[in-house]
């Protein structure tokens, strides 16, 4: 055992790393371990199944951390996409696979079935790394890709309970295909005591799972508090399996319940390395069990009926992205994800070689199709990332100058945060504004709430001028690019002298350029809100609000006039930073200044200290802090 965890070890230490240096992801490198490792390859390890079975335990606490972050009121949001699009991409998909093995391989119709459901199914553990890993399993792809495999999950099921219907051999004389303890019962009883252990499980992370955790927290024990995360998630997948229901479904009941606990993040902080950690042995197993003897025996046949699988998979994928308004961006994203076959798909073929409804030949092949199409799944996600680069730096459609409506007062250039605060304001007070912003993705959802935006780069000439620039009163340049906000304020100058330009800094150094640029009016976008901030700081120190305030405002003044003499400077560095230097000080006296007259003032509370208010009133001030008068 320590050999084979030595080596499963080392595998992922060196293939992992590189992976993910040259680009190709995590995923991909445990895959590559394994297949490195595995019995066709280096044969260092044998056949894996038994640890694959263990390994698919990462997969189920997966899903319960998953659950965590899905709380109760979010998971109901996504019902439709769940029951709607997730059932219809299984029905759909199997539907499919049926009628080509039925009728091309002419297959037994029990044979056909039983091989559609099985690879309806997608691979829950590589789809939600990798979509995690990419940062894109919050987007609107990545959400509809999650709600489809939980419904993958839950018709795990149903499938499981129909296979010994579609046997060839009476089912008496078959092996017993189930560990689950009910399935001699009759179904209406075990329907009954699936849907109490359900409710057991939903009522118990309600309402007994809050006093345990807390008396478990009180023993000061980490390492306890890590043992009771275990056996919760342990506990659940064994009583899920008990009864013939998927673990993965029972966790991630459980995750979710739990997901409005206090003790949510520190059970995401003790289960995620077991999860990372047999998540990465199940990708190595996976990587293990492709049959190479086979794949090169049968090679052109494998690779047709691959691509064959995915084709058909994201068609019919794509075609629900359409039917169930998935925008148009993530369409392609959320078809090329679930188009690879799943592990569940490995449990699948284990119960139809019991059952005698696959051949043992049928089973390799079906194995070794859902293996690859496993391995090629990184890959299909990595080639999208590419197109989306190459796109994203392509030439964009702008919207055409005739298209665009001419403001009267306010044309606003980006409207992220920064630009929808200004453009709310002014609006409200009644100016007519006209929004020119270059993202595609934030037009679309600005769009979407009924926002009149349009799509063009505000430094075109053409699109100002479309814009309204030679009658407007203002231009407000509020977009993150430092140097687009230079080139479009050089722009208006040049054609627009009539303009106000006020426009947002990104930081210290850009506002010197814009005031070069001599900008009617600019600010630097987290100034006011840090400043803000630090007076709600002095406030929880002790200070009363009116020194607080008073402080804040000494220190805006002091900076913005800072700004102004530091920008005459920017450039000589040696004089530059003299003056900073100069600056800091000039800052801290005159605010400990402040505070010692304000600690004289509220200590004075009789006519004793009038000489001291008259010295207070009469200190002559530093001549760099006349400013401040």
């Amino acid at each position: 055992m320590l050999e084979i965890a030595l080596i499963y070890l080392a595998a992922a230490i060196v293939a992992v790393p590189i992976a993910k240096r040259v680009g190709l992801g995590s995923v991909l490198g445990y895959l590559i371990a394994g297949i490195l490792i595995g019995p066709y390859a280096l044969g260092i390890v044998g056949d894996q199944t038994d640890v694959m079975h263990f390994a698919e335990f990462g997969v189920v606490m997966m899903l319960f951390l998953v659950g965590l972050e899905l709380q109760p009121a979010r998971l109901w949001k996504l019902r439709h996409s769940i029951l709607g699009l997730g059932g219809l991409q299984v029905a759909l998909t199997a539907a499919a696979i049926f009628a080509f093995c039925y009728w091309v391989f002419t297959m037994h119709w029990q044979t056909a079935l039983a091989i559609g459901l099985m690879l309806a199914l997608s691979s829950t553990a590589i789809v939600l790394q990798s979509l995690e890993e990419k940062g894109w399993l919050k987007q609107e792809a990545g959400q509809n890709a999650f709600s489809v495999l939980l419904f993958q999950d839950i018709a795990i099921i149903p499938i499981l309970a129909l296979l010994p219907l579609l046997a060839f051999a009476p089912q008496s004389s078959s092996k017993d295909i189930s560990d689950s303890i009910i399935a001699s019962w009759p179904v209406w009883q075990q329907v009954g005591v699936s849907v109490a252990v359900i409710a057991a499980i939903i009522a118990g992370g309600k309402y007994v799972s809050a006093p345990l955790f807390r008396y478990i927290a009180q023993t000061h024990m980490r390492e306890i508090f890590t043992i009771f995360a275990l056996f919760l998630v342990v506990a659940i997948a064994l009583v899920m399996q008990s009864i013939g229901l998927s673990p993965a479904l029972g966790t991630f009941l459980a995750g979710v319940v739990l997901a409005e606990s206090e003790f949510r993040h520190e059970l995401e902080a003790d289960i995620e390395p077991f999860k990372g950690l047999l998540l990465g042995l199940f990708f190595i197993t996976v990587g293990a069990s492709i049959n190479f003897e086979l794949l090169a025996d049968e090679f052109t046949t494998v690779i047709a009926l691959v691509a064959l699988l995915i084709v058909v998979k994201a068609c019919i994928l794509f075609a629900l992205a359409i039917t169930f308004n998935i925008s148009k961006k993530q369409r392609l994203l959320f078809a090329l994800a679930l188009a690879q076959g799943g592990e569940f798909a490995f449990v699948l073929l284990s119960v139809t070689t019991t059952l005698s409804i696959l051949t043992p030949e049928q089973t390799s092949l079906v194995t070794l199709v859902v293996a690859v199409s496993m391995l090629v799944a990184p890959l299909l996600l990595m080639a999208y990332e590419q197109l989306q680069k190459r796109t994203s730096n392509s030439a964009p459609e702008f919207d055409k100058p005739e298209q665009i409506s001419s403001a009267k007062h306010v044309i606003i250039a980006g409207y992220g945060r920064f630009g929808q605060i200004m453009g709310r304001l002014l609006h409200a007070q009644g100016y007519d504004i006209t929004v020119l912003d270059h993202s595609p993705s934030q037009i679309e959802l600005l769009r979407r709430f009924g926002n009149t935006v349009f799509y063009g780069d505000a430094a075109r000439q053409e699109l100002l001028e479309a814009a309204g620039a030679h009658t407007a009163q203002m231009l407000i340049v509020a977009i993150d690019d430092a140097d687009k906000t230079l080139e479009i304020i050089k722009r208006a100058h040049k054609n627009y002298p009539q303009l106000k330009i006020v426009a947002r800094a990104i930081d210290r150094r850009h506002a010197y350029q814009l005031l070069n640029l001599k900008v009617d009016a600019f600010n630097r976008e987290t100034v006011d809100s840090a400043i803000n901030l630090a007076v709600d700081a002095l406030e929880l120190l002790g200070n009363n609000k009116e020194d607080a305030q008073r402080a804040g405002k000494l220190f805006r003044d002091h900076d913005r006039a800072a700004v102004l003499q530091l920008a005459e400077l920017w450039g000589d560095d040696a004089s530059y930073g003299v003056a900073v230097r100069q600056r800091m000080e000039d800052l801290k006296q005159v605010l400990q200044q402040d505070k010692q007259a304000q600690s004289d003032l509220n200590t004075c509370d009789s006519g004793d200290c009038e000489d001291g208010l008259t010295e207070l009133a009469d200190r002559p001030k530093k001549p760099d802090d006349s400013h401040l008068e």
